[in-house]
């Protein structure tokens, strides 16, 4: 009898350092598993509640990156992303919806930091893409064909954040991940995307963010 019991008592004991050894570790499938500055933001965004029950996704332009969660913290993808060709944090130029693409000057060609409310659409060729500041006509949207000299698709795969920079303002994902990824979340209804600041700091996307969210 006496066996018995201990092997209970050691059964209980691995069951507990278990639980805790899961709870000491953030889940792989977790906001908590995204390291640096997406990571905290997508945290932020679970403990806020700002999505308000709708999909959101982190863009960190210094590593060029995209990560794409569920509601409840759920990081659902990640993968590298193409972006505007110039660094920096400003918004798009006032009239930028109402020219032609190839009028843009090289610093035009920015993708803009802050917090955005997404919106499924299409494009003028009606392919889907996930609108994230209409009026300036940027989007995020899969990898499509352009101009061999551009190397977009040897872009995309290069390790260095620096090499992905070649759009317009766009978020540009792999193929195979905006349709895995993108099209059953923020493809599907509506959502936000945090698009991390080169130049600014953080924090100050927090804090507009978090005054946002108290606004009536």
């Amino acid at each position: 009898m006496f066996g018995v019991w201990r092997r209970l008592l050691a059964a209980l004991c691995g069951l507990l350092w278990l639980s805790a050894s899961s709870a000491a570790s953030p889940d792989a499938s977790s906001a908590g598993a995204v390291p640096g500055d997406a990571g905290r933001v997508a945290r932020w965004a679970v403990e806020s509640a700002d999505p308000r029950g709708r999909p959101f996704a982190v863009v960190d332009k210094k590593n060029a990156s995209i990560h794409v969660f569920e509601a409840s913290g759920l990081l659902i993808g990640s993968a590298p992303v193409l972006l505007g060709l110039s660094a920096g944090d400003r918004d798009a130029v006032g009239s930028i919806g109402e020219r032609s693409v190839g009028s843009l000057l090289p610093a035009e060609r920015t993708t803009p930091a802050g917090r955005f409310e997404t919106e499924p659409g299409h494009n003028d060729k009606g392919e889907a893409i996930v609108w994230f500041q209409y009026e300036a006509a940027l989007a995020i949207h899969r990898l499509r064909p352009a101009p061999a000299y551009e190397r977009r698709p040897q872009r995309l795969a290069s390790a260095d954040p620096a090499e992905r920079r070649i759009t317009f303002g766009c978020v540009v994902v792999p193929v195979d991940f905006y349709e895995d990824v993108v099209a059953p979340t923020l493809g599907s209804r509506r959502g936000v995307v945090y698009v991390l600041p080169e130049e600014g700091s953080v924090d100050a996307l927090l804090r507009d963010a978090e005054l946002a969210l108290r606004a009536p």
